[in-house]
């Protein structure tokens, strides 16, 4: 088996050593939360692709961040609060999130059956 190597040609150059250019951002708000030994950062900022927050995990110096776009701030805001109001002690309301909640399960169809099929039912 030939081994996996990048050349060159393969990787683009930016004359950056690899890291994206600077991209100027405003900050709009920033929240801070300390959970245990972690600090968690929440800013809210706007640059010229638009506005995200940027979720900062700060353990003892060493920090991770993730980011969401606005758009997807109400999605993500949504499943943190279900995540949050489960109790976590009934394992049977432990759900995957790839199931839908109560409030997204279609009610049946007038005769009171499913109709079983796949269609997105209205809606989105």
């Amino acid at each position: 088996m030939i081994p996996h190597t990048h050349s060159e040609t393969s990787r683009p150059t930016r004359g950056t050593g690899g890291r994206r250019p600077h991209v100027e951002e405003t900050t709009l708000r920033t929240e801070k939360i300390q959970v245990e030994r972690k600090l968690f950062i929440f800013t809210l900022k706007e640059n010229a692709r638009g506005r995200f927050l940027r979720v900062t995990e700060d353990v003892n110096g060493r920090r991770d961040h993730i980011i969401v776009p606005a758009t997807g701030l109400v999605d993500f805001a949504h499943v943190v609060q279900e995540l949050a109001s489960t109790d976590s002690d009934d394992d049977d309301r432990t759900r995957d999130l790839d199931e839908p909640a109560e409030s997204e399960i279609s009610a049946p169809d007038h005769d009171g059956g499913d109709d079983g099929g796949g269609g997105d039912g209205g809606g989105d």
